[in-house]
C-alpha cells in the first residue's frame, strides 16, 4: 500500500458532516472576533494581517491567558520558552492521539511535526546530518548562483512580484537540489506549499480537504518514484541517505515518504515567508534598508531581526501529557496551550523597544521563531543561509529596490507571510 493510500479516507457523508462543523466553527470564532475577543481575531482578517497589537493586548493580560474560546495562551518569551522546552508537553495527547479526529493533523501526518518522542527522535536523527550548518555551507555558492540567476530574469522588467519571482523560486530550487529532485514546476510546488502549510490552521473547507489529498497524492507518487530510483542508483543527496536507512530497517516506507514530504514543503515554506517579510520590513524602514545597502555583511542581522520582528511561524500548540502547574495555574493532562512565538518576539521583557526593526539589536538570535526544545526547526540552518544570501543579493544587485504597490498577506494565521509584494527597481543590475 502506498503512503497516499494509507492516509485517512472519509465517505461523502462524513465529508458533508465535516463541512457543517467547519461552518459552525467559523461562525463561532467570527462572532467572538467581532466582539473583540483577541484570540478569535487572530483567526480572521483583517486583524490577523497585523496581529501585533493583539499580541500586546494579550501580554498585558498576563503570561498565561484563558481565551473565551477555551484556549490557554502563553504570551511571553519566558513562558513560551518554558512550554516548548518542558518534556511534559507534546504535540499529541497523552495517549498518542490527535485529540480532534477531524483536525488537519490527521490528514497532514507530516512526520516530525506531528510526532512526539521516541518516534520523533528516531526520525529526526536520520534527517539531521543533512541540515548541519557545516554541510549546508557547501551549498552557499550554488544558492548565490541561483539568486543571481533569478535577479537577472527580473531586472529587465523593472517591476516584478518579489514573492512569485524571487522569494518563492529560490528556496524551492535549493530544496529540490538538496533532495535530489529534478527541476520541477516552481508554481506547482508553491501551490502544494500553500495548501499544506495553510492546513496548519486546520481544514478550512471540504474543498481544502480535497486539495490536501490531491497535493499529498502528487507528492507521495513523486517521492515513491524517486526512492526507487535512489535504491537502484544512489547519489549524494538527502533522499539517498534516507533510502540507506530504509534498507537498514531504521524507518518504514510510509515514514520515509512522509519525511520527504515534510522536508520538501517545510524546506521552502518558511524561507519564502522569511524573505518576503524581511524585504517588506526593510522597505518600510528605509534607514535600515540604507544600512544594509551600505553594509551587505549585515544580511545575517536582517535574518535574525526579521525572525524576531515578523516571523513566518506565529504560534504553535503543545499538549500537557500529565497534570502540572504552569504560571500558577493547575493544568489537567491533555490540556492544550497555544504558545505565541511572535508575541514572544515582541515581549519588552526580552527585547527592549520591541516594535522597532533594528539591525543593531544585541542578542539578535534570542528569539523563538524556530521554536525550542525537541521540536526546534530542523531546517533552521538552511532557512538562515538562504535568507542571508537573498538579502545580500537584493542589497548589492538591486540597491534601488522600492515598493510598487500594496503587499498582500496570505489568508492564514499560523503561517504569516506575503502572497504578493510588488516592487520596482532600475532596469540595470549592479554587477555580482
Amino acid at each position: 500500500m502506498s503512503a497516499s493510500q494509507a492516509r485517512t479516507g472519509q465517505s461523502r457523508f462524513a465529508e458533508l458532516g465535516l463541512g457543517a462543523r467547519l461552518i459552525a466553527q467559523g461562525a463561532l470564532t467570527w462572532f467572538f472576533a467581532k466582539r473583540g475577543e483577541p484570540v478569535a481575531r487572530l483567526l480572521h482578517a483583517p486583524w490577523r494581517d497585523d496581529p501585533y497589537p493583539i499580541y500586546r493586548e494579550l501580554r498585558d493580560r498576563g503570561p498565561l491567558v484563558r481565551s473565551k474560546l477555551g484556549a490557554l495562551v502563553a504570551t511571553t518569551h519566558q513562558l513560551c520558552d518554558e512550554v516548548l522546552r518542558d518534556r511534559r508537553f507534546g504535540v499529541r495527547t497523552s495517549d498518542g492521539s490527535y485529540g480532534d479526529p477531524t483536525a488537519a493533523a490527521v490528514e497532514l501526518q507530516l512526520s516530525l511535526l506531528e510526532l512526539d518522542p521516541p518516534d520523533h527522535s528516531r526520525l529526526r536523527k536520520l534527517a539531521a546530518p543533512a541540515f548541519r550548518p557545516r554541510r549546508l555551507e557547501t551549498y552557499r555558492e550554488r544558492i548565490e548562483l541561483i539568486a543571481d540567476e533569478l535577479l537577472d530574469r527580473v531586472a529587465e522588467r523593472g517591476e516584478f512580484d518579489l514573492v512569485r519571482d524571487f522569494a518563492g523560486p529560490l528556496p524551492i530550487r535549493v530544496i529540490c537540489e538538496l533532495l535530489g529532485l529534478p527541476p520541477l514546476d516552481a508554481e506547482r510546488l508553491a501551490h502544494h506549499g500553500r495548501v499544506l502549510a495553510g492546513a496548519l490552521d486546520g481544514v478550512r473547507s471540504t474543498r481544502h480537504l480535497r486539495q490536501m489529498r490531491e497535493s499529498f497524492a502528487e507528492l507521495d507518487a513523486m517521492f515513491e518514484r524517486l526512492i526507487e530510483q535512489r535504491r537502484a542508483d544512489p547519489g549524494e543527496d538527502v533522499v539517498s541517505d534516507l533510502v540507506a536507512a530504509l534498507d537498514e530497517d531504521k524507518l518504514t516506507g510510509a515514514e520515509l515518504v512522509q519525511l520527504c514530504d515534510l522536508l520538501l514543503v517545510a524546506g521552502f515554506e518558511t524561507t519564502v515567508n522569511l524573505i518576503g517579510n524581511g524585504t517588506l520590513a526593510l522597505l518600510r524602514n528605509p534607514d535600515q534598508w540604507a544600512r544594509l545597502r551600505a553594509e551587505p555583511d549585515l544580511a545575517p542581522a536582517v535574518v535574525e531581526e526579521t525572525l524576531r520582528w515578523d516571523p513566518p511561524v506565529q504560534m504553535t500548540m503543545r499538549i500537557a501529557h500529565e497534570p502540572l502547574e504552569l504560571a500558577g495555574r493547575r493544568l489537567a493532562a491533555d490540556t492544550p496551550v497555544l504558545a505565541l512565538l511572535a508575541a514572544a518576539g515582541r515581549d519588552p521583557a526580552a527585547h527592549p523597544d520591541p516594535d522597532r526593526f533594528d539591525l543593531d539589536r544585541p542578542d539578535r538570535a534570542d528569539h523563538l521563531a524556530f521554536s525550542s526544545g525537541v521540536h526546534y526547526c530542523l531546517g533552521a540552518p538552511l532557512a538562515r543561509l538562504e535568507a542571508e544570501v537573498a538579502f545580500r543579493a537584493l542589497a548589492t544587485r538591486l540597491p534601488h529596490l522600492r515598493r510598487a504597490g500594496a503587499a498582500t498577506r496570505r489568508p492564514t494565521s499560523i503561517i504569516h507571510g506575503l502572497a504578493a509584494l510588488p516592487v520596482a527597481t532600475n532596469r540595470t543590475l549592479s554587477p555580482t
